[in-house]
């Protein structure tokens, strides 16, 4: 039996109203001074693949309206609601105040391995991606409950911040929800 590939039409995608009422995932991912403002534009069209409900844009993270974060994120930026902050660690002080759990995603020394990790249905969840040569920032790090490795293992160890993103979602969207 041959496969065919689906067209756009079959693919059942929501307007940017149809989006916006749909239920909060309980997910906020938080760039902690991403410079790329392609990694942001990917950011975007990650988060709004997996209904994030917000994406916090700190430090030098590049803002919408930009030709490059466009680019990857085609057009991810009107849907997703986005925040700026000057300063990460001002992020990581109102969710907690709002009540999430603050993630770092980072290899630290007590970093809990993603595939040992299940994410708890209802509790609402703050994901920080970090820079992409220095990783998340010490402090942001000092001050989340928990960091969580992505496992890897080849010569690298590192993933490019948009392909982490997208991986993290996956796993906190299928842990989380049943569509």
């Amino acid at each position: 039996m041959k496969d065919r590939k689906l067209l756009n039409i079959e693919l059942g995608r929501v307007s940017k109203e149809e989006y916006r009422k749909l239920p909060d995932s309980g997910i906020v991912v938080v760039l902690d001074n991403v410079r790329s403002a392609h990694n942001v534009g990917s950011a975007f069209r990650t988060s709004d693949s997996f209904k994030v409900d917000k994406l916090l844009l700190c430090g030098i993270c590049a803002t919408p309206p930009s030709a490059e974060i466009h680019k990857s994120a085609l057009g991810a930026e009107d849907s997703v609601e986005w925040v700026k902050y000057q300063d990460t660690m001002e992020a990581i002080r109102e969710l907690k105040k709002e009540g999430y759990t603050v993630v770092s995603v980072e290899q630290t020394v007590n970093s809990v391995k993603l595939n040992e990790f299940i994410p708890k249905q209802g509790e609402k969840y703050a994901l920080v991606f970090g820079n992409e040569v220095d990783g998340v920032q010490q402090e942001v790090v000092d001050e989340s409950d928990f960091s969580l490795e992505i496992p890897q293992w080849g010569t690298k160890h590192s993933l490019n911040v948009s392909v982490s993103v997208g991986v993290i979602l996956w796993h906190f969207r299928a842990g989380m929800i049943t569509v």
